[in-house]
C-alpha cells in the first residue's frame, strides 16, 4: 500500500471537511475524556475504601469479612479482561435498552480502575513506618484517627504519582468502549474510515490525539514527582 496516495489535500478534505466529519473526532474525544474523568474519580473512591479495608486488616486483623470480600473483588477484576467486564456490565447487568452507554462505561471502568487504585492505596499505607502509628497513639489518637490525620496524608503523597499514571492508563483503556457501540475517539476514527475507505488519515489522527494527551499528562506527572521529591528534602 502506498501511503502517499492517502496523504493528499483531497483525502484530507474527504476525511475531515465533507459532512463535517471532523465532528466525529471532536464528539468522540468528548466521550473519551468524560468516561475517563468520571471513571477515575469514582475509581479513586472505590480504591480508597477497598485499600483502607485491606490495610486495616493487615495492620490490626480486624474487618476480616470485608477483607475477604475485597480480596474476591480484586481477584475477579484484576484476573479478567476489562473488555469482558464492559460487555458483562452492558449486556448482562444493564441489559435494558434504556441504559446509558456512557454511564455503563463509567461504572465499568471505575470498578476496574478501583481494583488497581486499591492496591496503590494499600501499598502507600503499608509503606508508612510503624513508628507513625505509635506516634499517633502517643498523641491519644485511636486507630481511625491515626489513619486519618497522620497516615493518609503521607500515604496519599506517596500514592499520587501512581494514581496519575493510572489515569493515563485508563485513558487508553477506554478505547474499547466501541464494543458496546459507544462512539468514543477510537470509534470515531473507525466510522470515518468506513465511510471514506481511507484507513490512514482517520487512524493516524486518533493515534496522534491520544499521543498528544498522554504526552502532556506524562509531563505533568513528571513535574509533580519532581516537586514531591523537592518537598521531601
Amino acid at each position: 500500500m502506498n501511503l502517499s496516495q492517502y496523504l493528499t489535500k483531497e483525502h484530507f478534505y474527504l476525511n475531515f471537511i465533507v459532512d463535517d466529519r471532523y465532528m466525529f473526532f471532536v464528539n468522540g474525544l468528548k466521550v473519551t475524556l468524560t468516561v475517563t474523568l468520571f471513571a477515575v474519580l469514582l475509581g479513586i473512591v472505590i480504591g480508597f475504601l477497598v485499600g483502607t479495608i485491606r490495610s486495616t486488616c493487615d495492620k490490626t486483623g480486624k474487618l476480616k469479612v470485608l477483607d475477604m470480600i475485597a480480596r474476591v473483588y480484586l481477584s475477579i477484576i484484576r484476573g479478567t479482561p476489562v473488555v469482558v467486564q464492559l460487555m458483562i456490565m452492558y449486556y448482562v447487568i444493564f441489559s435494558s435498552p434504556d441504559a446509558s452507554k456512557v454511564m455503563t462505561a463509567i461504572l465499568s471502568f471505575a470498578i476496574n480502575s478501583g481494583a488497581y487504585v486499591a492496591e496503590i492505596f494499600r501499598s502507600g499505607i503499608m509503606s508508612i513506618d510503624n513508628g507513625q502509628f505509635e506516634a499517633g497513639r502517643s498523641l491519644g489518637f485511636n486507630y481511625a484517627q491515626t489513619i486519618w490525620y497522620i497516615i493518609l496524608p503521607q500515604a496519599f503523597k506517596n500514592a499520587l504519582p501512581p494514581l496519575c499514571n493510572e489515569f493515563i492508563a485508563l485513558l487508553k483503556e477506554t478505547s474499547v468502549v466501541g464494543f458496546i457501540a459507544l462512539q468514543d475517539l477510537t470509534r470515531a476514527g473507525d466510522l470515518v474510515r468506513s465511510r471514506t475507505y481511507n484507513p490512514v488519515l482517520p487512524l493516524i489522527t486518533v493515534a496522534l490525539i491520544y499521543w498528544v494527551i498522554v504526552t502532556i499528562l506524562t509531563k505533568l506527572v513528571g513535574i509533580l514527582e519532581r516537586r514531591l521529591r523537592k518537598s521531601e528534602r
